[in-house]
């Protein structure tokens, strides 16, 4: 098992410092590492702001949902991640929420591009089709074309996590959307766009978690774990990040009996 903290496409994040000199912010970012790194870019550009304030009036009111005590399945010999390893990856992760924090009033003043249309907050298939694009809803192979600029259509490809989209997200919109994709996971394998929005999400929920969030965040990490069962090989490419939503569960929401032991 690689100890070093890896990016999540294919690898997952870095715990050093990045450069962010060569960062173009006109193009979406291909993974987490550049998605990091055009948080702080785009930070570094922003004067210091007041932490936006939610208003508990305007969340959404749901059924209050029972979480499952059942823990996380147990990771095959070599799959999990050090006790280090899961703490870098939590301090890392505390830094980004902290800068988005930081700079959301921002980035919620910034107005979209004209093609960056976001769905209603109830529209469960708009949001799906938004974060991770029709060709991955509709099960629709990419071209090896498409790979080499996956930003041209993003209808097809998915938009990607910016700052200027995730920061005009309200609480109830953020576990809805949480919600959604955890249900298409549900169903379906782990892609990369599903992990960035996933990393997103969670780094713009807010603590103490509502009933609702923090049943959808167990059932994310035991998502995880079951996938990473099936796993037959340490080298294959989800699972750092499978790894990654499991540590920030179980580690940095506190979910301690879902957490990986060394």
């Amino acid at each position: 098992m690689k100890s070093a903290a890896e990016e999540l496409m294919p690898r997952l994040l870095p715990v050093e410092s990045y450069d962010t000199e060569d960062i173009d912010p006109s193009q979406p970012p291909r993974n987490p590492q550049e998605y990091l790194r055009q948080v702080q870019k785009e930070a570094s550009l922003c004067p210091d702001v007041v932490v936006a304030q939610i208003d508990p009036k305007k969340l959404k009111k749901k059924q209050t949902v029972n979480a499952s005590i059942s823990g996380c399945l147990s990771a095959p010999q070599g799959f999990s991640p050090s006790l280090t390893w899961q703490q870098q990856q939590v301090s890392k992760f505390s830094e980004v929420r902290q800068s988005v924090n930081k700079h959301r009033q921002h980035w919620e003043a910034q107005f979209l591009d004209d093609n960056v249309v976001m769905p209603k907050t109830e529209d469960e298939d708009g949001w799906k089709r938004f974060c991770l694009g029709e060709n991955v809803c509709l099960g629709i192979q990419q071209k090896e074309d498409d790979n080499v600029n996956p930003g041209l259509d993003y209808v097809k490809t998915g938009f990607p996590p910016l700052l200027s989209i995730v920061s005009k997200l309200n609480q109830s919109t953020v576990s809805s959307v949480l919600e959604y994709l955890i249900s298409w996971f549900e169903e379906r394998d782990f892609v990369p766009l599903l992990g960035r929005w996933l990393y997103a999400l969670l780094a713009c929920l807010e603590k103490p978690l509502l009933p609702e969030a923090h049943s959808l965040i167990r059932q994310l990490a035991r998502r995880c774990s079951a996938v990473r069962a099936n796993l037959e090989s340490e080298d294959d490419d989800r699972l750092s990040a499978l790894n990654l939503m499991i540590c920030i569960v179980a580690r940095y929401f506190e979910q301690s009996d879902l957490a990986d032991k060394e």
